[in-house]
């Protein structure tokens, strides 16, 4: 935390974007996620550079005369690096970085570095370092920069370097395979580990309604909202990592446990997906799942399908799910549709009718009760406090009297006892 407070006191790096549009989406609105994430990451976009070809470039991407104009650009406007939307391989960054003389970073690596400042919780770094390792392994022969620093020992000539550079490389590759497995076996235990608490979870009975959606759509504002959490919010992409999972009290008096998950995004590189695709998967385990859309965005609709492509791949189709257009207080929202629930984080609207409906959806998990437990049962009485809620509690000479709600499962051990 105290490296990220840090690193937005220094003024931001000033970067150029670079992108190629080959009618394969929306170049324009990429372009301009582009520009959200590089602001996440603490940098500043001086320049766009976007070129429409029919293929790309092999070497370089883009056109020779693009590059160089995105190389004036680099030198005129004192840009440190230039990003590039989309994947390269490792000799196109090679090239590029030759070309422009700046680093050159590509989508997968921004959002990488992103996550890397963003995880707080040991598997979030553990994920992180693993996706980046992956995405890191295939591209080392393409990057050879650190290889050519190394020189070469004696003075064998050319041969003497590319054998020492050669030597290096696979170093690097060992280096990398062994500290991926051993990444893939700690994650794997920390993934049995939750898989425990999540039986635990399951045993007692508590619905967990897990917040997903878009990176940046107010998940955590909601989720401080509804539950009166303490969870980072700001207004970037990937404010928030690591899951968040907080207790929240239903009208009905219901108890569930609210789960705020990673933000999506277009285009998630696989392997980010790959990597975190053991955090993910706890959706797949939700009861109810509320899609979070913005309200106040004109791509949400286009959002919302990144979202539901991303649940697919979960396997959570057979989930009931929610949508929310949050941010309806900002300028260009949605206007009032009652076909739709619409919410503000910030100023508290539709919240009331969003706890409404979740409660409707658990509603048959649930019936309300009076019982008059024996004080030699008064053990009976944690399910009720624990799993539903007691509205009622009256000490009797016979008994003590309970009114309250109770899970469903849970109304055969009151059964003996009702009133």
């Amino acid at each position: 935390m105290t490296e990220q407070k840090d690193m937005t006191q220094r003024p931001p790096v000033k970067v150029v974007l670079l992108g190629v549009d080959l009618g394969q989406y929306d170049a324009d609105r990429s372009m301009a996620e582009l520009e959200a994430l590089a602001e996440a990451n603490h940098m500043q976009a001086v320049a766009q550079v976007l070129q429409k070809r029919d293929a790309i470039d092999v070497a370089t991407v883009l056109g020779e005369g693009r590059v160089e104009e995105a190389r004036l650009l680099c030198q005129n406007l004192q840009a440190e690096a230039a990003i590039f939307d989309g994947e390269l391989s490792g000799s196109q960054i090679r090239n590029l970085e030759q070309a422009l003389e700046v680093e050159v970073l590509d989508r997968t690596m921004l959002i990488l570095e992103i996550f890397s400042s963003r995880a707080v919780t040991n598997e979030g770094k553990l994920q992180t370092e693993l996706a980046t390792l992956r995405y890191r392994l295939p591209r080392l022969t393409g990057l050879g920069q650190s290889l050519s620093r190394q020189g070469g020992g004696g003075g064998g000539g050319a041969g003497a370097r590319r054998g020492a550079g050669e030597s290096k490389l696979e170093y690097d590759r060992r280096h990398l395979r062994r500290r991926i497995d051993a990444l893939s076996q700690r994650l794997k235990e920390l993934e049995a580990r939750r898989g425990e608490n999540r039986r635990a979870r399951q045993k007692s009975g508590v619905p967990v309604i897990s917040l997903v959606g878009y990176t940046n759509v107010g998940k955590s504002s909601l989720l401080n909202r509804l539950c009166g959490a303490e969870v980072l919010e700001a207004d970037m992409l990937f404010a928030t990592l690591d899951p968040t999972a907080r207790k929240l009290t239903l009208p009905s008096g219901l108890n569930v446990v609210m789960v705020d998950t990673v933000g999506f995004v277009s285009r998630l590189p696989h392997h980010l997906v790959q990597a975190f695709q053991s955090t993910l998967e706890e959706t797949a385990y939700s009861d109810i799942i509320v899609k979070v859309a913005d309200a106040a965005d004109p791509e949400r609709d286009s959002q919302l399908a990144v979202t539901d492509e991303v649940l697919h791949s979960l396997g959570c189709d057979g989930i009931p799910q929610l949508t929310v257009y949050n941010k309806c207080d900002l300028e260009g929202a949605l206007s009032f549709d009652p076909d739709i629930l619409l919410t503000s984080a910030k100023t508290g609207r539709g919240i009331e009718q969003l706890l409404q409906k979740l409660d409707g959806m658990l509603s048959d998990r649930m019936r309300p009760v009076k019982v008059l437990l024996p004080y030699a049962q008064l053990g009976l009485a944690g399910p009720m406090r624990q799993r539903g809620s007691v509205n009622v509690e009256e000490y009797r000479e016979d008994g003590v009297y309970l009114e309250g709600i109770v899970k469903a499962s849970d109304l055969y051990i009151y059964e003996p006892y009702l009133v």
